[in-house]
């Protein structure tokens, strides 16, 4: 006979608030001595519904929320996560018998479903007052009228229900459960936890719970948090409650306690210690991310037999996978992967990474155990084959080529997934090529720090000191280890120096102590620790940092850094495998070590031509390009990643008001100035009164405050911005410089040289004086009056001469306020001795007069289009194609020629051009479907403002220029002639052809001109116009019709800038290429491509960061290698596809 519950000790009336169900005041009255609830119904009738402490959640929350209308029950409509709800098999109001045999019952409202028998205070409640799990249940019995009694091993429940018919109906119900449940069970082969089932929980032991004496026994299983009395009723299976995480939150309270957070209720727990606690809290926190994530994809992996299993250990149920190495694995074995790294093994979820899970990557790790040949290229994989190697054929260069070109789908998943795979080798030659391989230093040190809990994300806000807790700190053997005193002998948690990838020191008092150092994990574990000794903080910084550094990169640590750590990188001219360098922050200084090399010059933040983030949020790669480098940083731990991409911007944003602190130019000039000056260069010149009249002072605000937040982003666009506010912005930032253009020590002097007679010793001492200035003071200096001397030179049309132009700036420059005279006649001196003094030669400034008088001529001819960006009429130009991720932003100075455009974009992207590369500038007019390469020698300026709207700039290769050449080296003389079909624009010439169709027609085209007649036999041409003013675009637009696809355009603009067009087509493609390098050679007097070799085919720069080849910014790997191939395998392949 079963043993009945027995009576409790004591009896004690007290009132139950049950918030979950009643208005906030309104309460219950519970008799127990007549015998209400079994003794554990006593000691834990506040979970949930009982007498907790919940006013501080009832007054905030509306009773909508605390009462939840959900009928049945208030959990059953809430989003579902990875285990489906279980359907209810019945549920009503029973009486339930108290275990000491009272003849009082207490009404209950009862649920059953396969898993748990629950009985609730109300059916609104949302958590149980006790759970028996259906396991347990041993046998069902009638134990009289209307009674029945559920029987599990060493405990007894009785129930009554309003009829014999309805007791019935239970009694069968828990009976065709219990038989179910019992016919699961045979199936399953696994008990750890004997009748509980299967499934190991995540965490589990004893935990307190605030209003309560006895600690709780806590169990998290999945995406469930269950409740025990004890550790004896959790292998029993009958609990008080379990909370399901889809409604969920955890969060830290205070050293050593939680709350776990639901709209129902609030669980206050208390740990043992700070490092139990974290352990609960990461617990809680996957089983919230197990209650948000879906089981449809686990559920078509398991169906193939041997993915129901960990390929490690052989857990059932694997709800992990390695996508590269297309196998299954439990959460256990999924940590230990993680800890080799995305390198050797990507680990994903099957239930949480939606994204991931592509239809052909599902049939790829289905298929993986079923398909030989997808094993066969495991195996080799596994064996050290190259998954980016050359296959010997040009065509498809490499093994994703070859499954590509196969329609393999499956093997073109597998390699995808494992192009930045590494096999870890025992390569004694190369010991550093991953982090697990180094062998660290050794370093020793102890004292007290001052510790927070652990994070994982970044501090945004401050932390108080109160949130610091003294702990006595332990630095051997690679372990840094925190105990609660010098005494103890257990250690709270340590942190492995292997574990470490980064440390940061922020600035002083940025937290409660006044020096503090964050330490960065593989875990994404965030630790901050405070002191208040800078001495004794930068001693722990320093044997922290030689403790995870390896000996490659122990010269990062002879500067004070403000971050050390390692990342991932790309570098080098292949892109198939990321490696790991170490990196350190210094100001505005990011220095770098790789496995090859040394340490070398460090990037420049602040003369950084581009600072850019590309890709998705779960993939994110840092672009740094500097002038003739770029390096790619990936963002393979998002925590410290993120840590790094703040500072790195934050470094590279201007920190101050000095002129040296500010964004940087090439020529070391601040990058507000180059926006203002060339802006007001490009639209202000011949504008009255240029810098006397000030511009709105809203206006200039506003503008002054972008510029220096970020002047690299700002683009000045004309009708945008006026050029008195772009004006007034630059005088007033010079104006404010803490130490002035001429710096406060040397203004005096400056001043005093000015009323020196002798014109040569005045400019003598000028000289001197701007010799002493520092760099970026005399860049700026020089760029300024440059600026100004231009100004003057239209002092006809703006009004603004010399004299002027100095009673305007020499109280800005000198910051006198107009009290004195002689900071006027210092910069009248200066322009006009600007030659002399800045050391300008001729041909430096016949360029730049070029430049400005062609600017001048564009706008009074009308043809500026108005809206170009500020600069040396800043242009966009693409590489190889018109796309966002391959435009760049390039000032075209009027001396710019089309090669030094594309020698300059290529140095940009860091494009190497090799032998029989033709790279060109080509206009493509995106409207007449048409694009004409320029000439290497002709100008880009003023073909920049005849762009319409439809028109850009892009720099690729040329496809046909080597069939050109040999063309034309076989060729005899500069004449061409044949038929060709012949289409002329009516809408621009109006000729009247009988239709409007093409029509043949013979050409001839010498030197000087081109000449069209009807046919052959004419003698008289119908038209002829001269060769140099013809503009020759490839292409014809498809809506003409054109009989053939080998066509171009030929655009004629007359003495009155009337342009008219024409369109032609070739019978083959041979014959367009010859009449294309006809016009050419005869345009270009026989100088079609330059003939120096250092312009023809330039090498490889050596473009380097140590002594790593930097990688092309957004290059496509697959085509710079089938270009390689196919030009190693036939020079001439490439040609003969266009």
């Amino acid at each position: 006979m079963t043993k009945k519950e027995e009576l409790p000790v004591s009896h004690v009336p007290r009132a139950v608030r049950v918030a979950s169900l009643l208005s906030e005041g309104e309460e219950l009255s519970g008799d127990d001595d007549q015998g209400d609830e079994d003794e554990d119904d006593h000691a834990y009738e506040g979970i949930p519904n009982g007498g907790w402490h919940t006013s501080s959640l009832s007054s905030s929350l509306p009773s909508s929320l605390l009462i939840p209308e959900l009928p049945p029950h208030p959990m059953d409509g809430l989003p579902g996560g990875s285990t489906p709800i279980t359907p209810v098999i019945k549920a009503g109001w029973l009486d339930k018998n108290p275990p000491q045999g009272s003849y009082i019952y207490q009404k209950r409202w009862v649920r059953l479903d396969a898993d748990h028998l629950r009985y609730f205070d109300s059916n609104k409640d949302a958590y149980s007052k006790r759970f028996i799990s259906v396991a347990c249940i041993s046998r069902v019995a009638a134990i009289g009228d209307q009674k029945f009694e559920v029987i599990t091993n060493n405990r007894t429940f009785a129930f009554r229900a309003e009829s014999d018919a309805e007791r019935k109906e239970w009694m069968q119900a828990l009976q065709q459960a219990v038989a179910e449940q019992a016919a699961r069970a045979r199936q399953s082969s696994t008990y750890p936890l004997g009748v509980r089932g299967s499934e190991l929980p995540d965490r589990a032991g004893s935990l307190e719970l605030r209003g309560f004496k006895n600690k709780l026994y806590v169990a998290v299983v999945g995406d469930k948090v269950q409740l025990y009395k004890n550790l004896e009723e959790y292998h029993l299976g009958i609990g008080i409650t379990f909370i399901d995480m889809s409604v969920g939150n955890v969060k830290e309270a205070d050293r050593r306690s939680f709350d776990l957070t639901t709209p129902y209720r609030i669980f206050s727990f208390s740990a043992e210690s700070e490092l139990e606690k974290e352990q609960w809290l990461e617990a809680m926190q996957g089983a919230i991310a197990e209650a948000l994530s879906t089981s449809e994809v686990a559920e078509r992996i398991w169906a193939v037999a041997p993915n129901r299993f960990c390929a490690d250990c052989g857990a059932a149920q694997p709800d992990w996978a390695s996508i590269n190495l297309c196998v299954v694995i439990c959460k256990r074995c999924a940590g230990e992967h993680r800890g080799l790294g995305a390198g050797v093994s990507k680990v994903r979820s099957l239930k949480m990474d939606r994204k991931v899970w592509t239809e052909t990557l599902i049939e790829a790790l289905c298929a993986a155990v079923t398909t030989t040949d997808l094993a066969e290229t495991q195996a080799l994989l596994g064996c050290g084959a190259g998954v980016n190697c050359f296959s010997g054929d040009p065509e498809a260069p490499t093994p994703l080529a070859l499954a590509e070109q196969a329609g393999q789908i499956l093997q073109m998943e597998f390699l995808r997934n494992n192009r930045t795979t590494e096999v870890p080798r025992l390569d004694s030659v190369k010991p550093l090529e991953k982090h697990y391989s180094v062998v660290l230093p050794t370093v020793s040190h102890s004292g007290f720090l001052y510790k927070t809990a652990s994070a994982s994300k970044l501090l945004q806000d401050r932390r108080a000191r109160e949130e610091f807790s003294r702990r006595w700190c332990v630095l051997s053997d690679g372990v840094l280890s925190y105990y609660e005193n010098e005494r103890a002998v257990t250690p709270n948690g340590e942190i492995r120096a292997s574990e470490i990838v980064c440390l940061a020191v922020p600035p002083p008092d940025t937290h409660g102590f006044e020096h503090t150092f964050e330490v960065y994990t593989e875990g994404e574990r965030l630790y901050l620790f405070g002191l208040e000794s800078a001495e004794l903080a930068r001693e722990w910084v320093k044997c922290i940092a030689k403790a995870f550094t390896p000996p490659l990169a122990e010269d990062l640590l002879a500067w004070d850094f403000e971050r050390l750590g390692r990342l991932p990188y790309k570098a080098g001219l292949s892109l198939q495998r990321a490696q790991e360098g170490w990196f350190s922050l210094t100001g505005s200084e990011l220095r770098a070590v790789f496995p090859e090399g040394p340490c070398e010059e460090p990037l420049q933040l602040r003369k950084l031509q581009e600072l850019s983030v590309q890709g998705d949020s779960e993939n994110q790669v840092l672009v740094l390009v500097e002038r003739r480098r770029t390096l790619y940083i990936q963002g393979e731990r998002r925590l410290d990643f993120t840590g790094w991409l703040g500072a790195i911007q934050k470094a590279a944003a201007s920190s101050g008001d000095t002129l040296s602190e500010q964004q940087l130019g090439d020529s070391d000039i601040p990058v507000i100035v180059y926006r203002c000056v060339d802006y007001i260069t490009q639209c202000g010149l011949t504008s009255e009164g240029i810098y006397r009249k000030c511009g709105q002072t809203s206006k200039t605000q506003r503008l002054l405050e972008s510029l220096r937040q970020d002047a690299r982003s700002v683009r000045l666009k004309e009708g945008e911005q006026h050029v008195d506010d772009v004006s007034s912005a630059l005088k007033r930032f010079l104006r404010d410089l803490p130490d002035g253009l001429f710096t406060r020590a040397q203004r005096l002097a400056w001043l005093d040289t000015s009323e020196i007679e002798d014109e040569e010793e005045k400019v003598s001492r000028y000289r001197e004086l701007l010799a002493r200035l520092p760099p970026v003071n005399r860049a700026t200096a020089k760029a300024l009056i440059s600026h100004l001397y231009c100004v003057q030179c239209f002092s006809d049309t703006n009004q603004m001469n010399t004299h002027n132009l100095a009673i305007v700036f020499g109280p800005t420059l000198f910051q006198t306020d107009g009290q004195d005279y002689k900071a006027g006649r210092v910069v009248e001196d200066l322009i006009s001795h600007y030659v002399v003094v800045f050391s300008v030669d001729e041909e430096e400034l016949r360029k730049q007069k070029e430049e400005i008088t062609a600017i001048v001529k564009m706008r009074v001819a009308g043809t500026a289009s108005g809206t170009q960006h500020a600069g040396d009429f800043i242009c966009t130009v693409y590489l190889e194609e018109k796309k966002a991720d391959t435009e760049q932003h390039i000032k075209i100075p009027a001396s710019m020629t089309a090669e030094e455009l594309t020698l300059e974009i290529l140095d940009r992207r860091n494009v190497g051009i090799r032998e029989r590369d033709y790279w060109t500038c080509f206009e493509v007019n995106e409207r007449e479907e048409a694009e004409r390469p320029l000439h290497f020698a002709e100008k880009v300026l003023p073909i920049l403002h005849g762009l319409g709207t439809d028109s850009y700039l892009v720099v690729k290769k040329h496809p046909s220029m080597e069939a050109m050449l040999l063309y034309l080296a076989s060729h005899v003389g500069d004449t061409k002639h044949g038929m060709m079909k012949f289409r002329e624009d009516r809408s621009l010439l109006g000729l009247g052809l009988p239709s409007g169709g093409f029509h043949d027609r013979y050409f001839i085209l010498n030197s000087s001109c081109l000449r069209l007649y009807k046919e052959i036999r004419s003698h008289r041409p119908e038209k002829e116009w001269p060769v140099r003013s013809l503009k020759v675009y490839l292409g014809v637009k498809k809506k003409l019709r054109p009989p053939t696809c080998w066509g171009f355009t030929v655009v004629h603009e007359t003495e009155k800038h009337e342009k008219q067009q024409w369109y032609l087509c070739c019978e083959t493609q041979m014959e367009l290429r010859e009449w294309f390098a006809t016009f050419l050679f005869v345009q270009h007097d026989g100088l079609v491509w330059p003939s120096e070799p250092s312009r023809v085919s330039r090498a490889v720069p050596e473009v380097r960061l140590g002594s790593v080849s930097l990688i092309p910014l957004r290059g496509s790997e697959n085509e710079m290698r089938r270009s390689v191939a196919a030009f190693a395998a036939d020079p001439l392949s490439l040609l003969r596809n266009v």
